[in-house]
Parts: C-alpha cells; sequence; structure tokens
C-alpha cells in the first residue's frame, strides 16, 4: 500500500497546501510579522519539505536543513496560544481547500494540531 506522500499525490499536493497556507498567514495580524519579507518562499519551501519529508516523501528537508528540530527552530519565535490558534486557523483553510479523502485530511490534521500545540514556547 502507498504511504501517505503517494496516496495524497506527492509534491503536488504539499505545494498546493503549503501554498494555500501562505496566502492566509501573508494577510494574517499574528503571523505574518513573524515572516521576514525576504524570506515568505524561503519559509513555504521549507514547510513543504518537511511536510513531504515527514509523510514519507523525499529527504530534502534533512539534505538541505539537517534534522527538523521544530521545537528549537521555532525557540526564536514567541508563540503563545494566540499564534497557535492562528497558524491553525491558516492551516485550516488550507487542508479545507485540498483534495484527499476525508480519511486522510483527518489524519493530517490530527498531527497537525499536535505539532501546533507542542510549538507552544510562551505563556498567555
Amino acid at each position: 500500500m502507498n504511504n501517505f506522500y503517494e496516496q495524497v499525490g506527492g509534491e503536488k499536493f504539499f505545494a498546493d497546501l503549503t501554498s494555500q497556507f501562505y496566502a492566509v498567514v501573508a494577510t494574517d495580524p499574528i503571523l505574518r510579522p513573524m515572516y521576514p519579507e525576504t524570506d515568505m518562499k524561503g519559509a513555504a519551501i521549507r514547510l513543504q519539505w518537511f511536510l513531504e519529508q515527514y509523510w514519507g516523501g523525499p529527504s530534502t528537508y534533512q539534505e538541505n536543513r539537517g534534522h527538523p528540530r521544530l521545537r528549537m527552530r521555532h525557540a526564536e519565535f514567541s508563540i503563545d496560544t494566540k499564534a497557535r490558534d492562528a497558524w491553525l486557523n491558516a492551516m485550516r483553510t488550507a487542508v479545507a481547500g485540498v483534495e484527499i479523502t476525508e480519511d486522510l485530511k483527518q489524519e493530517l490534521w490530527s498531527y497537525l494540531e499536535m505539532a501546533a500545540h507542542s510549538m507552544v514556547n510562551q505563556p498567555d
């Protein structure tokens, strides 16, 4: 049986998901200031690489960035529950905008929620 990456359509799916996510980030008053203007495309490609690798695709992220170490990489950002919720809202919009089966959406969403909750590093 194909892994998640293959089931959802591989690179094309993850490129679409991250594109939709960053379209929301670009106008979000909480998230937008966290991204330098000159690095929006870089952030998008890093997220795409990470998600592709996590879900069974190529190891491009590791080859270019090393081990993900998500909490360490996000430590410089002040992430409270409002930032987490803004991120989840942007990702919810992106997930709603992609066409995959509901069971795959639920599997993806469960991971994204867990990951977002684990990134909180500031009290409210």
